[in-house]
């Protein structure tokens, strides 16, 4: 792979794929330790339907997502202990959306093949510096806040006794999970765009470190996933996102044999 990082498409896969890798499991252990671990793949299919309304590549997905995050939270705190269905809701909404507004229009099956499947070899030079630039955004409000979006994650009622107000968290927190998947969605793809939110997470859960220790277990694991993922895709010239995932999945595999009881 290493005579390939000449070319310019491939170097911004790298670089896309690094931002990913260091992003998605910083935001994704918040949503698993919440039990929001399926919150990706809602937001990622609502964005879709933007996507085939209007086909802009990112600010659509981003405004959709970023509605979407706000009714998941205000009925998920009306719904009470039935939240998780919410979740589903929401899901199946925006993909029976997505569809129906991309049989309405000729051609656009195809416009949203690369946002269904993922296409990271062709992000062009202004998306990256969008992904970036946003990405940085992101990384920084989560570390900004971090403390507070823990204590929120671990209990919500020792986070109010200690003066954080949990719903405020809240809505960042998923605000800044539409966000993320609006960036990455066309890189993995909506059908997998939540995997390297999660997977990475689960695999880190395995070693029963503290919470930064699997955050930084999480982070290497994705960045192993990605660059193996994408190694194997130019190699073999087969789906990036789908490489990169199973990647993902096969070093959760392997941790098993490691998982500490």
């Amino acid at each position: 792979m290493l005579e390939l990082l000449q070319y310019p498409f491939v170097q911004r896969a790298c670089a896309a794929g690094l931002i990913l890798a260091l992003l998605a499991p910083l935001l994704g252990i918040f949503l698993v330790v919440r039990r929001l671990s399926l919150l990706a793949d809602c937001l990622a299919h609502a964005g879709l339907a933007g996507v085939a309304a209007a086909l802009v590549t990112l600010f659509t997905a981003l405004g959709v997502s970023s509605a979407s995050a706000l009714l998941i939270e205000r009925l998920r705190m009306r719904q009470g202990r039935f939240a998780e269905g919410v979740l589903g809701l929401i899901l199946w909404s925006g993909l029976a959306l997505a569809v129906l507004l991309a049989s309405m229009g000729p051609g656009r099956n195809l416009d949203l093949m690369s946002y269904l499947f993922g296409s990271i070899t062709t992000v062009s030079a202004e998306e990256l510096g969008w992904i970036f630039a946003l990405a940085l955004l992101a990384g920084g409000l989560l570390l900004l806040f971090f403390k507070e979006l823990f204590l929120v994650s671990l209990d919500e009622s020792l986070a109010q006794v200690s003066g954080v107000n949990p719903a405020r968290y809240n809505y960042l927190l998923i605000l800044l999970a539409s966000l993320v998947v609006a960036l990455f969605m066309r890189i993995l793809g909506v059908l997998l765009i939540g995997a390297m939110m999660v997977v990475p997470v689960l695999t880190a859960l395995n070693l029963k470190g503290g919470f930064k220790t699997t955050l930084a277990w999480a982070v290497g694991f994705a960045l192993a996933a990605v660059f193996v993922g994408l190694g194997l895709s130019l190699h073999f010239d087969i789906a990036a996102g789908g490489a990169i995932v199973l990647s993902a999945v096969a070093i959760y595999l392997v941790s098993l044999f490691f998982k500490v009881p």
